[in-house]
């Protein structure tokens, strides 16, 4: 890990740049504190800076230099000053050699650490400033007292002044990628993110710490980091000089702080002197945060209290989390994570006596998608005689932790403590759900619907049934999981968890079915029951969350996928390590980006999927299979093969629902791989497949794959009474009335339009997607309408290319035979002297790299803007990029 490429700062970056290129030519300071990035932010502008524009000084000031005139500009003036001369006139004869040095061009001067300027060099980038054909840029660091010329900098208005903050967590991401050559789990990445808070410097040490102590792993090209933290000694020294020495009582404050943040301010000073507060807040250890009507007290660093909690002996660690458990339970619990507070404290300090405590606290985690504190939490309940309700939660907990045989081990260990009906309900529901999904034993359906059967009260009776509807509507028994489901809504003594959980299996199987309004309406209901089925039932969540991605990726609503990946619950879900929940997001996320043509960000999401998924079955098949698509869509069918493998092989046959979504994939597969009738053979089966299963909403998207393949008048189904079978493009015009929403009429419009090879509606459907987001599809219809316009010789062929490079350019590398189609036909030598072309290269150079005469590359050049237009280098660039496969000068 050397020096990392530049990543983000984009606002920042222009805006430096803006201020020396600038009508103004005003210049800019960013101030802020030490690692936030200013230097390197300040050299990135500089290098991009044309010389032959402006003459560019970059000054490093220094404490070495700060007591030495003009040692802050050494660098700058010739080693002789003339003798004589007075201080203001040593001062103008500085200017003058700047001013000659610079030959007309307009004087940059950058001053990286300004405040460490001597008064003489303070002064002179005081004067060049004043300049009308220069301009100062530089950094400050907070806190620093400055050298009164560069104050006067801004208050005389020659430059303006602004705060660097930390890096976003998008950023912040880019970063870690860039550091490690790959990309980052995105809850490694906040978590390391908000360790680091957003100081690129102390990012870059906990990565080195991590790579250091083997705490970072890679799985599927995604980097996964552990959580165990190992602070380097360079760190450490850095952390213990900020922190400074301490009084016992600032200790004390700090130490508190560091165990219990955040804290709120009237617990923290019934534990200490408040005058030691006050001096631990002036001395920048501790900040003050206004949350709600509570002032909350914080470290002032994330890495103080790594620092603070690694150096306190183990003996006054127990101690000081016994006080403040103490602290906050006298004082009484006030807000809704107190408990949970209490209880952890209280864990942590080993005086953990209180089973029901424990186990609220448990719930409590849980509910937050907290996994691997709710496993704690809930472990320490069992063993402090929790019971068989802490070996339910435990062994709930333990599924979703991939720990099913452990979680088994606890069901079998209460076995004989189910004394009625509700427990013998919950033990039956909870084994079944480690057995079904965490074990993929298929069997266990029946089981459970017999064992079921037993019990005699409703309420319980219908949380089994329930349970057997889901696992039913994964095995893909249609008509039984539809049924069980409405017996369930049915029954009035049903719990709200079976109730809304049997509405998330037929939501599911709604959404599946084309009926998208009617799964819409059942998602909504269950999500309004939320606050009364989460604590029973957090789980539940995950078969809303499959409910509602299918019936939004099925309508083609990429704002709708946008807007639940931002949702409360996948952040939880991503705090908490709930990988099933972040895992399927990931998929989705995916799935919108591919749709957009954003294959780089499809295929790192896609990737980031497989890595969360993969210790579980549940939707392992589904991330590969996503992978599998974006890998066909940039045209790498090697990738692609191998994810479709891995698919196969991870895909587990309790989610046997899932398998339009992966045979999908596998028509992708073979297309990139270059055999496309296969490809249609397989689609036009898979299309058969749905339609017995009733599946519409998932035969229109595989009949638009067939589109894509310009299989639109290739016939699909059944025989028909007169002896024929309806047309790929009939087939999707029949099923744009029945299925809902917007998206299946469009791409029933867009396969009749290539069926009759109406290019002026191609175009009018490549317009629609393109509203929708959909602009990979939009582009494919454009490159097919420009395709048969040049067969047509139509005037309209230059609109169309237009259209389509404007459509390539939103989108990354992509690869796909409808454009491959619309691609212009050229000779691999056309092809090659075309891409030199539109890296800039003159004919002369192109003749000479190719070993051609410059009239023969003159002529081809002619035939290559015949085909793809003079529009110039972007136009020509553009469309270069929707011939497949190109790469190094050559077609694929």
């Amino acid at each position: 890990m050397s020096r990392w490429r530049f990543v983000g700062r984009a606002d920042e970056f222009n805006r430096l740049l803006t201020a020396v290129t600038g009508a103004e030519g005003r210049g800019l300071f960013f101030s802020g504190t030490a690692g936030i990035g200013k230097s390197r932010l300040l050299r990135e502008v500089v290098d991009a800076l044309p010389r032959e524009t402006y003459a560019v000084w970059l000054v490093a000031a220094s404490a070495t230099t700060a007591a030495l005139p003009f040692g802050g500009l050494v660098q700058l003036l010739p080693a002789d000053q003339p003798p004589g001369l007075s201080p203001a006139g040593i001062l103008r004869w500085a200017l003058d050699v700047l001013q000659q040095q610079a030959a007309g061009r307009r004087i940059v001067l950058a001053i990286d650490d300004a405040h460490l300027l001597d008064p003489p060099s303070a002064a002179l980038v005081h004067l060049v400033a004043r300049s009308e054909n220069a301009t100062v840029i530089g950094t400050l660091r907070d806190g620093e007292q400055l050298p009164l010329p560069i104050r006067a900098l801004w208050t005389d208005g020659l430059v303006d002044n602004a705060e660097l903050s930390p890096m976003c967590p998008a950023d912040t991401a880019g970063l870690l990628a860039a550091i490690l050559d790959e990309p980052v789990d995105p809850a490694s990445a906040d978590r390391l993110g908000r360790l680091s808070a957003g100081n690129p410097l102390l990012l870059r040490e906990l990565v080195h710490a991590a790579v250091g102590s083997g705490e970072v792993t890679s799985t599927y090209g995604v980097w996964k980091w552990t959580g165990r933290l190992e602070l380097a000694p360079s760190l450490t020294e850095l952390i213990d000089t900020r922190i400074g020495r301490l009084t016992p009582g600032v200790r004390a404050v700090v130490e508190l702080v560091a165990f219990g943040e955040p804290l709120g301010l009237h617990l923290l000073n019934k534990a200490v002197e408040p005058e030691d507060v006050e001096t631990a807040e002036e001395r920048g250890l501790i900040t003050m945060v206004t949350d709600d009507r509570r002032l909350d007290v914080r470290l002032a660093h994330p890495l103080y209290g790594e620092v603070m909690r690694r150096n306190c002996p183990v003996s006054r660690t127990r101690r000081l989390q016994a006080r403040l458990a103490a602290l906050l339970q006298e004082v009484g619990s006030r807000r809704r994570d107190d408990l949970l507070r209490v209880a952890v404290w209280r864990l942590d300090s080993g005086t953990a006596q209180d089973a029901p405590m424990l186990l609220g606290a448990a719930v409590q985690a849980f509910t937050r998608y907290d996994v691997p504190l709710a496993t704690r939490l809930a472990r320490a309940a069992l063993d402090t005689g929790g019971g068989f309700d802490a070996a339910e939660l435990l062994a709930t907990i333990l599924m979703f932790a991939d720990r099913p045989d452990e979680a088994i081990e606890v069901l079998d260990a209460v076995a004989a403590d189910l004394g009625d009906d509700r427990r013998r309900s919950r033990w039956l529901t909870v084994r079944g759900m480690v057995s079904y999904w965490g074990l993929s034993r298929e069997s266990t359906v029946e089981e459970i619907a017999a064992r079921g059967a037993e019990l005699v009260d409703s309420a319980d009776q219908a949380r089994v049934l329930a349970f057997e509807a889901i696992m039913r509507l994964h095995r893909l028994d249609l008509g039984a999981a539809l049924r069980l489901g409405r017996t369930v809504l049915d029954r009035p003594a049903a719990s709200v968890s079976a109730r809304e959980l049997a509405r998330c299996t037929i939501a599911y199987l709604h959404a599946a079915q084309g009926q998208l309004r009617l799964s819409a309406t059942a998602v909504g209901l269950t999500q309004s029951e939320a606050a009364r089925w989460r604590t029973d039932m957090p789980y539940l969540q995950l078969a809303l969350e499959l409910a509602r991605g299918t019936r939004l990726a099925i309508g083609g609503d990429l704002a709708g996928i946008d807007a639940i990946a931002a949702d409360e619950f996948a952040d939880l879900a991503g705090a908490g390590d709930f990988r099933l929940g972040t895992g399927y997001l990931a998929i989705l996320q995916a799935y919108a980006a591919r749709l957009r043509g954003q294959s780089d960000a499809a295929l790192g999401i896609s990737l980031s999927a497989c890595a969360v998924l993969a210790t579980s079955r549940v939707y392992a098949g589904l991330a590969q299979a996503e992978r599998a698509q974006t890998a066909a869509l940039r045209g790498d069918a090697e990738q692609a093969a191998e994810a479709m493998a891995e698919a196969d092989r991870t895909h587990a046959p309790s989610m046997t629902v899932l398998y339009p979504w992966l045979e999908q994939a596998r028509g992708a597969v073979l297309a990139a791989a270059g055999d496309l009738p296969g490809a249609a053979k397989h689609l036009s089966a898979l299309a058969d497949r749905l339609r017995a299963d009733g599946l519409a909403g998932h035969e229109v998207h595989v009949l638009h794959d067939l589109v894509r393949l310009d299989q639109a008048t290739a016939p699909v189904g059944p025989t028909c009474s007169d002896g024929s079978r309806r047309t790929v493009a009939q087939r999707l015009s029949e099923l744009s009335e029945r299925v809902d929403g917007e998206l299946a009429p469009l791409l029933a419009r867009h396969a009749r339009a290539v069926a009759e090879g109406d290019a002026e509606e191609l175009l009018a459907v490549a317009d629609d997607l393109a509203d929708l987001d959909l602009v990979l599809w939009a582009a494919e219809a454009t490159a097919t309408a420009l395709h048969r316009l040049r067969e047509r010789r139509s005037p309209l062929v230059t609109t169309a290319r237009e259209r389509l490079a404007g459509l390539l350019g939103r989108c990354d590398q992509i690869r796909t035979p409808a454009l491959r189609a619309g691609a212009p036909t050229l000779t691999e030598r056309e092809w090659q002297i075309a891409r030199l072309a539109a890296d800039g290269r003159t004919s002369r150079v192109i003749a000479e790299r190719l070993f051609l005469s410059a009239r023969t590359v003159e002529n081809h050049l002619q035939r290559i803007y015949g085909k793809l237009g003079v529009a110039g280098r972007a136009e020509l660039d553009a469309a270069l990029r929707a011939i497949p496969g190109h790469e190094g000068g050559r077609p694929g």
